[in-house]
């Protein structure tokens, strides 16, 4: 339930930022805006705003299909807001190194929930290693992480590509972390699961 009502407040949000120039400078993150006049809220409301449909959908749909799966286990946990709290929190957490890193650079500007999407991914993948993600061919979840983790740290030494690859390594970190500080059992079961392919 949690993971629809994120979507529905993304796509809203989202939305009517496409069409409102002002709304959309005032809600991105703009690291200026953060160290001089301390609006410490853009650290968030950037995830809820993307450049455009295809940026939204693509974070969405993903979203979507991983979230639900996880949003039980942060329940039973973390309580019934559990599932919003990790997600908002991998929403900071995935902007602060490239915060720290562009805090003075008037000319830098970020957005989009990817790098959220990306904890709520990684936190999929520790608890079923070997489902299949379909992009669009058939490929284990690991083996997905693992060249996703290995293009996102080789684009973001790169550039240039206006994605911020730094958030999308982050939130995966953050989604690790956050998982086995919650349920340190995740870990043995993880490995156990490695060790026992099945395909499904």
């Amino acid at each position: 339930m949690l993971t629809l009502v994120l979507i529905a407040v993304t796509v809203l949000v989202s939305w009517q930022a496409f069409d409102k120039p002002r709304l959309l400078d005032r809600l991105i993150l703009w690291p200026p805006a953060i160290e001089r006049q301390h609006q410490y809220d853009r650290l968030v409301t950037h995830g809820f705003i993307h450049a455009d449909w295809q940026h939204l959908l693509f974070n969405m749909i993903t979203l979507f299909f991983f979230g639900r799966q996880i949003e039980p286990l942060f329940a039973q946990y973390l309580g019934p807001a559990g599932f919003a709290l990790f997600y908002v929190s991998a929403i900071v957490v995935a902007i602060l190194p490239t915060w720290l890193r562009h805090r003075h650079d008037p000319r830098y500007r970020s957005l989009g929930a990817s790098g959220a999407v990306s904890a709520v991914l990684f936190a999929f993948i520790l608890l079923a290693p070997w489902s299949l993600i379909f992009i669009p061919i058939p490929v284990p979840a690991i083996l997905y992480g693992a060249g996703y983790v290995g293009y996102s740290f080789w684009m973001d030494r790169q550039g240039g590509d206006n994605v911020n690859h730094s958030a999308h390594l982050s939130g995966a970190i953050y989604g690790v972390l956050f998982m086995l500080m919650m349920e340190p059992r995740v870990a043995r079961v993880f490995l156990e699961k490695l060790t026992q392919p099945s395909f499904g």
